[in-house]
C-alpha cells in the first residue's frame, strides 16, 4: 500500500468516478426500461396489458443492481451473468402481448395463459441473477483493489485472503 498523497487523491477519484457511473447508468437505465417497457404512460410506447403492482419495483431493482455492477466492473469481469439476468428481468417486468418476436411464436392467448403467470417469476429469476453477479463483482473488485494495495487494512494479504 502506498502511503504518498497522489495515490490517495487518485484513489478518491476513481471512487468518485466509480459512484458517478454507477448513478448515471442506474438512472438511464431505469428511465430507458421504464419507457420502453411502459411502466409508466409515455408518448412512445403503449402498453396493451395493465402494469401489475410489481413492476415498478422490478424495474427499480434491475436498474440499481445494473448500476452497481458498472460501478464496480474492473476488467476481470465478465458481463455475462449480469446481461443474462437483465434480460430475464425484462421479458419479465415487459407486457408480453407488446413483445412481437413472443406474440409470432407464441400466438397471444398463449402468451397471455401460460406466459404472463410466470412473468413475476422470470422477473425474480433474472434480479436474483443480477444479484449474484453484483457479489461476484464486489469480490472481484476487492480482490484488484487488495492486489493494488488500495484497499487499507490488507498490506501483507494475498489475492486469496481476500473474500
Amino acid at each position: 500500500m502506498r502511503d504518498d498523497p497522489a495515490s490517495a487523491i487518485f484513489s478518491k477519484d476513481d471512487n468518485l468516478r466509480r459512484g458517478l457511473r454507477g448513478v448515471a447508468v442506474g438512472i438511464t437505465l431505469f428511465l430507458a426500461l421504464g419507457t420502453i417497457i411502459a411502466v409508466w404512460a409515455n408518448p412512445l410506447f403503449v402498453r396493451m396489458t395493465p402494469v401489475g403492482p410489481w413492476e415498478l419495483g422490478a424495474t427499480v431493482l434491475t436498474a440499481m443492481l445494473g448500476g452497481v455492477t458498472s460501478a464496480l466492473w474492473v476488467p476481470q469481469c465478465t458481463l455475462r451473468a449480469s446481461g443474462t439476468g437483465g434480460l430475464a428481468s425484462f421479458l419479465g417486468i415487459a407486457c408480453p402481448t407488446c413483445n412481437k418476436v413472443l406474440m409470432l411464436v407464441f400466438g397471444g392467448p398463449a402468451l397471455l395463459a401460460w406466459f404472463d403467470p410466470l412473468r413475476p417469476w422470470l422477473a425474480t429469476a433474472g434480479l436474483a441473477i443480477m444479484g449474484i453477479a453484483v457479489v461476484t463483482t464486489w469480490h472481484r473488485f476487492r480482490a484488484v483493489r487488495a492486489d493494488s494495495g488500495e484497499i487499507k487494512g490488507l498490506r501483507g494479504l494475498d489475492r486469496r485472503d481476500v473474500k
